[in-house]
This record gives structure tokens, C-alpha cells and sequence, in this order.
């Protein structure tokens, strides 16, 4: 099959679900399909090495045709021109498709939550009867009106419009969780069979040899210190004041160190939280390289998530999947509807908590350190669960079928 996958991000921009991406269209191409990405510039959550790179527009990358497309700022920007470069996403993805795309297509395959994405879905699908699918990570506009980020009604109604119109033209919608699923079907509508709940996956083979240990804490100078790591994106759907205040909290415990390492649009105001609470527990490092990652992953005594608790959505941050195959325990301040709680608890790798109580919050993080010497145990578990569950073969064994009926 000829296949198209569409997509803002793509590695190496660091993300997890630019590395999923990845993974799918190179498991694709082995198994004898021929595909294309279409995917943004990478400018933006670049370790330091890959920002001195030289990037071009066509490139085959491990057998997968790769079309990176120059787009108007869309991070630390006005949420205006944030919104202007989101509308004309699809136009400039679509005039890049038609100029390098000559053969038909057999499928296409759109990410969202970057919805005008779907646009392109749908005009491929209309010109080449390509079965289309839809793979929805995070419920936009939803999510945006939860968290307050959208608020003018003419906004919401014109996205809840594209929203419709995108479910309408899919011929499958895929979800990550089942909370999703359901949420789908109740609030928006949707038919059951149209939607399909695949869970995003984890190759566990790249943290089994991710290398000796202690790069990282020599790198950073953290010596034998108790370190739970917020790894990726600091943006406003994680609520990252919140664990600010959390280690505020726990400043008398003075080997313990909040690592955050990456980068976003909230950096700025946690790091002037973290200096005006005088949070010397709090540290600050860059993006490492998707290489890198498992071998930070092991370098840490607990996975931080975080997702704000107004979040209506039933998201699980995808750095979930990369603690459990790097043996890490986990502690989610999350909102009441995210899945990642269950999912915490029916594996037994970690601690979860609703992220607007910050007295459990602090009451975990004490539980853990006190645990510090026997936390193994919850990485044992959490590594046996995703193995049974997440496994990349079975999760794209599922997306194959669907691109096939």
C-alpha cells in the first residue's frame, strides 16, 4: 500500500509522539508498504546537537520518504498568531503534498490535536478514495477550553465545526485510551463502531540497551540525590506551578532534586516560581536527544507526570509509556479524568494523586523518598505491564488492519 501520515512533528523534534510516528512508518516500510510523512520544520524541542543540523525538504530516512514543511511560529508566540499559523497548516501541508507527491494514495493517516491537520485528511481521501484514519492524542478544542487557552465563543464554535467535519470525513477515528473512546461516543456522538481504541505504544528494546548508568548524574551534578524527573514539553495542559509548590513543600528533605529537562512556553514563569520560593531542590537542564532518552531515564529514582487539573480530557502524558519500559516508578499529579490513574494503579508501578490536592501530593513524594531504597519493586511491575500491553508489534498489528478494511 501506498501511505500517507500526517503529522506536526517529527523526530528528531522530541516529543513522544514524534518517536511513535517514527516507529510506525519504519515498521511500515518493513513490512512492504511504501510511505511518506508529511511533518513541520523542525525548529522547535531540539537537543543541542540536532538544532547545528541542516535540514532539507525531501529526504528518505531508513526507508521512509520524509517532506518537512516550513510553518508560521506556532510556540512562544501570541495565542493569536499561534491560532493563524494552526489555520494555515493545512494549505501549506496540502500545496507541499501536491508539489512532491506524484503516485496515488492507498491511506492516509492524520494526528491530531493540531485539528487543521484534518483538512489535509480529508482532501487526500477526497482525491484519491484513500481510506482515511484519524488518530485523536489529545481532544482539541476540548482540552484548549478547559485549560482557558480558548475562550472567545466564535473560536469554539469554528473549531467545533472543523471538529465535526473531521470525525464526519474519517473513516476510522483511533484513541489511545479508552476514557477517549468513551468520551468520543458520549459528548461528541460519535457511532461506536466508528471509533477504535489503540493504545500507543513503547519499543522496549532501545531502553534494555540504553548503556552504562551515571552519565547523566555526573552531567548535571547530582551526586547520590533523590531525583524525580519531569522530562518534554513545559506547557500550560501540564500545570507545572503545581509541582513547584509540591517541592516548595518539601524543601527540609534536602536531597531531593526536581529535575526539569526540556523546554516550552511555561519555562519562563516556573523558573520565576521556582526563584521566588527560593527552591533550591528545583534544577533546570535542555532537551537530550530521543537517543539519549532512556539513558536519562535511567539516571532517575522516580517519572514524573503532570497534567493540570482543569483538564477535562482523559489524556495519559506518553512519557508514561517510556518510564514503565525504563523500570521507573511513577508518581502522576493528574487531572480527575486522565486514564493514567488507572492505568498507575492496575500496573502497581507508582503513586497517583488529583493534581489540586497538594497536601496528597506532598504526602506521596515524602511516601516515596521514605521508600527510596525499595522502590524497584514498582519498575519491576510497571516494566511485566507494559510488556503485556503496549507492545509496539501488537499496537501497529491493530493500525495495519484498520488501513487495510
Amino acid at each position: 500500500m501506498r501511505i500517507v501520515l500526517v503529522t506536526i512533528c517529527y523526530p528528531p523534534e522530541i516529543r513522544s509522539i514524534s518517536n511513535m510516528v517514527r516507529e510506525f512508518a519504519e515498521e511500515l516500510v518493513q513490512r512492504g508498504h511504501a510511505v511518506t510523512v508529511l511533518t513541520g520544520w523542525p525548529q522547535y524541542n531540539l537537543s543541542e546537537e540536532d538544532r547545528q543540523r541542516v535540514f532539507i525538504t525531501d529526504s528518505v530516512e531508513n526507508g521512509v520518504r520524509v517532506l518537512r514543511i516550513k510553518t508560521l511560529p506556532t510556540h512562544k508566540v501570541p495565542y493569536i498568531i499561534r491560532g493563524i499559523g494552526q489555520v494555515f497548516l493545512p494549505f501549506l501541508f496540502l500545496r507541499a503534498f501536491k508539489k512532491y507527491v506524484r503516485d496515488s494514495v492507498d491511506a492516509v493517516v492524520v494526528y491530531s490535536p493540531h485539528l487543521p491537520l484534518t483538512k489535509v485528511g480529508t482532501a487526500i481521501k477526497k482525491q484519491y478514495g484513500a481510506r482515511y484514519i484519524l488518530n485523536i492524542q489529545d481532544i482539541f478544542p476540548q482540552n484548549a477550553i478547559d485549560l482557558g487557552v480558548l475562550k472567545n465563543k466564535m473560536l469554539i464554535r469554528y473549531f467545533e465545526d472543523m471538529e465535526r467535519r473531521a470525525y464526519a470525513a474519517a473513516d476510522v477515528v483511533t484513541t489511545c485510551t479508552e476514557n477517549a473512546r468513551q468520551f468520543l461516543t458520549t459528548r461528541k456522538g460519535l457511532s461506536e463502531a466508528k471509533v477504535m481504541c489503540v493504545p500507543n505504544w513503547i519499543d522496549i528494546r532501545q531502553y534494555a540497551r540504553a548503556g552504562a548508568r551515571g552519565v547523566y548524574r555526573k552531567k548535571y551534578n547530582l551526586g547520590n540525590r533523590f531525583v524525580l524527573l519531569f522530562p518534554g514539553i513545559f506547557g500550560p495542559s501540564q500545570g507545572l506551578d503545581f509541582v513547584i509548590e509540591v517541592a516548595r513543600r518539601v524543601a527540609d528533605l534536602t536531597d531531593i532534586c526536581f529535575l526539569f529537562v526540556g523546554d516550552g512556553t511555561e519555562k519562563e514563569k516556573i523558573q520565576a516560581l521556582t526563584k521566588k520560593y527560593h527552591c533550591a531542590n528545583v534544577q533546570f537542564e535542555l532537551f537530550v536527544s530521543l537517543h539519549e532518552f532512556p539513558r536519562l531515564l535511567q539516571d532517575a529514582d522516580v517519572g514524573l507526570l503532570a497534567l493540570k487539573h482543569d483538564s477535562g480530557t482523559p489524556t495519559v502524558p506518553g512519557k508514561f509509556f517510556g518510564f514503565l519500559a525504563a523500570r521507573l516508578p511513577v508518581l502522576g499529579f493528574l487531572n480527575k479524568e486522565s486514564e493514567g490513574h488507572r492505568l498507575i494503579q492496575e500496573s502497581g508501578c507508582g503513586y497517583s494523586c488529583l493534581s489540586d490536592d497538594v497536601g496528597q501530593a506532598e504526602a506521596l513524594v515524602r511516601t516515596m523518598y521514605g521508600k527510596r531504597g525499595q522502590l524497584s519493586d514498582f519498575g519491576e511491575k510497571g516494566f511485566a505491564y507494559v510488556q503485556k500491553h503496549f507492545s509496539k508489534k501488537g499496537c501497529i498489528d491493530k493500525l495495519e488492519k484498520l488501513l487495510h478494511s
